[in-house]
């Protein structure tokens, strides 16, 4: 089942992201979040954007939100994106299910545009952001430092919705 996300959520979705802060370079976060700052997050995602969860059995085994791209107002209407999976879950449709609400959301609210930066190599990540219709626009190499080593990031992108122009504000 995929729902909104509620501060309620905040622990397990920590508890998701923890095995990426710790022991990846997908996130180049380096301190996994609290749950109270998690809850942080989920709320102004709320806010301004989405975040859903994928329950299964009652348990939150995945999440995903959009947020801000950039802070300049031309940049409004789009958003960056990302999911997380419990390990285990790859290949499972979960992550396709989880960004197909996502941008359902994302789209209600006027968002036009979804940005996702992917830390390679991650061939999972790279094969779902294309089968949902992201598209390659470039790769920034050798932008982040993690685990003793540099990381290239690939970014994409992938129309959420169209409509007359100029569009409306989002919500």
């Amino acid at each position: 089942m995929i729902r909104d996300a509620t501060e309620c959520d905040a622990a397990a979705c920590a508890a998701i992201y923890a095995p990426y802060v710790t022991g990846t370079a997908i996130t180049f976060e380096s301190e996994p979040p609290t749950p109270d700052h998690m809850a942080e997050r989920i709320a102004t995602a709320l806010r301004t954007h989405a975040w859903v969860v994928f329950e299964e059995g009652g348990r939150v085994v995945g999440y995903a939100y959009g947020g801000q791209y950039k802070a300049r107002p031309a940049y409004r209407w789009s958003c960056e994106v990302s999911v997380y999976l419990e390990p285990g879950r790859r290949r499972t449709g979960a992550g396709r299910a989880l960004y197909r609400a996502l941008f359902d959301r994302l789209s209600r609210r006027g968002f036009r545009t979804a940005v996702a930066g992917m830390t390679l190599p991650n061939d999972a990540s790279v094969g779902l952001h294309r089968a949902m219709g992201f598209e390659p626009v470039g790769t920034y190499r050798r932008i982040g430092w993690k685990h003793g080593a540099w990381h290239d990031v690939a970014w994409a992108q992938r129309p959420l919705a169209t409509g007359a122009d100029p569009p409306a504000e989002p919500d």
